[in-house]
């Protein structure tokens, strides 16, 4: 199976997206399961129209590549992070936009490593419920509660959605130079997405974790919070991105799907698809 159901299946040669899928969730907390959420979100995927009826365009001629599931590795979230790096680093030296589905949260950090290579003044945008600030989490550096730390050691990160921190994190951030917007700011700004893309240019990642969503929309993550955006609140930022700044890459993390609910999965899919509509205007 192939995202979008394309048939015939395009080439990596003459595709512009390549789907990667990540099966891997070893540090995950509360409830596990995102391991299964890439093959969730491309069997949804498949179900899918591939006409998008708000860009009044087919999306997928634009190519759409999906290869074999990432292997895992199940030495620890660093050696999976550097799979990670290696396997965008191949798709990202072929001028191609790598579309990774997780799996957990923490190998995000393998793609931006990956990307920050090629694109040195690379900036990342968080969509997530949670600030994943810690310095390390049940003693890994790597958690996926660190992810967001180590991204900004090595690049600018700006947030948006947050609404669950500790408090090691809620001191971190006023020195450090991430910009963090919570969902309370979006629901209560009317030009929040705006504000937030004045901290945004040139080459950009976004990583969404789908715990941004309100629980009463995306139930399937395994830490949800209450709260949180929604479909169209998420669509408008993504839409403005994309047309101010190159988005060099992109993932959806933290899919755990619930067994008979697949309208999550749906969502997820659709999430994707329309962003890569955005992306090629």
């Amino acid at each position: 199976m192939n995202f979008g159901g394309i048939y015939p299946a395009h080439s990596l040669r003459d595709a512009l997206f390549v789907v990667v899928p990540v099966p891997y969730d070893l540090t995950s907390t509360y409830q596990p399961g995102s391991r299964r959420g890439p093959a969730a979100i491309i069997e949804a995927s498949t179900n899918m129209e591939l006409y998008d009826e708000e860009l009044k365009k087919e999306t997928y001629l634009a190519g759409i590549h999906t290869t074999l599931p990432l292997t895992i590795d199940a030495r620890g979230p660093k050696n999976m992070i550097n799979a990670v790096r290696k396997k965008i680093s191949t798709v990202s030296a072929l001028n191609k936009i790598p579309v990774m589905l997780g799996g957990e949260h923490s190998i995000s950090f393998g793609a931006v490593q990956a990307l920050k290579e090629k694109y040195p003044k690379l900036k990342v945008l968080q969509l997530d419920a949670h600030a994943d600030l810690r310095e390390s989490y049940q003693g890994s550096p790597y958690s996926h509660a660190s992810v967001a730390r180590k991204i900004s050691e090595i690049c600018p990160l700006i947030q948006v959605g947050i609404r669950s921190m500790s408090k090691e994190e809620a001191d971190f951030l006023p020195p450090s130079k991430v910009k963090s917007y919570s969902a309370d700011f979006a629901s209560e700004k009317k030009d929040w997405c705006e504000t937030i893309c004045k901290d945004l240019s040139g080459d950009v990642f976004v990583t969404i974790d789908l715990d941004v969503f309100d629980p009463s929309i995306m139930p399937s993550t395994g830490t949800p919070e209450p709260g949180g955006l929604y479909w169209r609140d998420v669509l408008r930022l993504l839409k403005l991105v994309s047309h101010s700044c190159k988005i060099r890459g992109f993932d959806v993390v933290e899919l755990a799907p619930i067994p008979g609910i697949v309208a999550p999965d749906f969502m997820a899919a659709k999430l994707i698809y329309r962003f890569m509509g955005y992306i090629t205007k």
